[in-house]
Formats: structure tokens, C-alpha cells, sequence
């Protein structure tokens, strides 16, 4: 990553969770803690690699369908009367989140945590 950052930046993008940021109604402790801990992970790393050219950054899913969310996957209406933004997260709500961090309008974020999941977290 340090040789390739000569010409432009290089990237790292974390996955995180909103169960890093907020207090999840479920008892997801290790879960929770992993997340919260992967987010000051990603800051500190984007301060230390920011020298070599390396920018961290990390996203923070809501409610997406998947394997670990089964609700969202199984019962989308549900779960959606719990969003703000009225439903769950879809594929390119997660790929533009990325391709914007990825590009270069993403370069100058550093240390972030992008928020993509339709407002749940301003909500609690």
C-alpha cells in the first residue's frame, strides 16, 4: 500500500456496524464491543498511516438484508417501521458509500466512520 500511495492515496475501508456507535436493544455485547473497537481502530490507524499516504476510513451499515440479519433479510416491512428512511439498506446504498470513501472525493476523509443505515441512529 505505501508504494502504490507514491502516486495516490491508498485506502483502507473497515466495516464496521451501527451496534459500534448505539446501544442495540438486543444483547449483542462481544458483537458491540468488536464494532465500537474497530472504529477507534480505524481512527488510530488513519493517524498513523496518514504519513505514508494511507487513508483509513471505515462504513457503518444499518439494517441490510444477510445471513446475520435475518430480520431484515425475513421481514424487511417490519423491520422498516424502525427507519427513518422508511426501509432497509440495499446493495448500492453499501456500494456508494464505498466508491465515494474508494475515489478520490474520498481522499481528505480520514479517520471517519460513514453512517449508512436511513437514519436509525439519530433516531434512538
Amino acid at each position: 500500500m505505501r508504494e502504490s500511495a507514491k502516486t495516490r492515496p491508498a485506502k483502507v475501508i473497515n466495516i464496521a456496524s451501527i451496534n459500534g456507535i448505539l446501544v442495540n436493544p438486543q444483547e449483542t455485547y462481544s458483537y458491540a464491543a468488536s464494532k465500537a473497537g474497530l472504529i477507534q481502530l480505524t481512527r488510530r490507524m488513519a493517524l498513523c498511516l496518514a504519513q505514508d499516504g494511507i487513508v483509513v476510513s471505515a462504513i457503518a451499515p444499518g439494517a441490510f438484508a444477510s445471513q446475520m440479519n435475518k430480520v431484515a433479510r425475513d421481514q424487511a416491512e417490519e423491520a422498516a417501521k424502525h427507519i427513518p428512511a422508511g426501509r432497509i439498506g440495499c446493495d448500492d446504498d453499501m456500494a456508494g458509500a464505498a466508491i465515494y470513501l474508494a475515489s478520490r472525493a474520498g481522499d481528505y476523509v480520514m479517520g471517519s466512520t460513514l453512517v449508512v443505515d436511513g437514519g436509525v441512529t439519530h433516531a434512538r
